[in-house]
């Protein structure tokens, strides 16, 4: 169910980024997962930036290699506050956090249109947006 545009997708990579740096004063996140949240935002506008979509700027990195990188750390975000000791430094406040937010990875890799992007960009030459 591909039900996220490429220009839909592009605009919650922003949205997500904002939540990461937010993150650790809304959640009252400790200073681990403070600067867990702070290096993935880094790192996710960097991705963002850099991908071949709508709102990406530099667009080096094909859309589907960008999904390929949510997926694997959606996955890892849940997993790994569950299966590795040292998750515990993150704060109980940090593990859900970084649970919750891997899981919205994963549903919105799930539910994106990693194909469109070359539809939706052969239409905005030819309209002018």
């Amino acid at each position: 169910m591909n039900v996220l545009s490429p220009r839909i997708h592009a605009a919650l990579d922003y949205l997500s980024v904002l939540v990461l740096v937010l993150a650790p004063t809304l959640f009252g996140l400790n200073d681990v997962a403070a600067t867990g949240a702070y290096a993935l935002a880094a790192i996710h506008l960097a991705l963002t930036l850099l991908t071949d979509f709508p709102g990406g700027v530099m667009k080096v990195v094909p859309l589907r290699v960008h999904g390929a990188v949510e997926i694997v750390v959606g996955v890892l975000l849940v997993l790994a506050p569950l299966v590795i000791p040292a998750a515990t430094d993150l704060g109980m406040s940090g593990r859900i956090f970084f649970i919750g937010f891997g899981a919205v990875l994963v549903v919105v890799w799930a539910i994106t249109d990693y194909v469109g992007v070359h539809t939706e960009l052969h239409d905005d030459l030819h309209t002018g947006i």
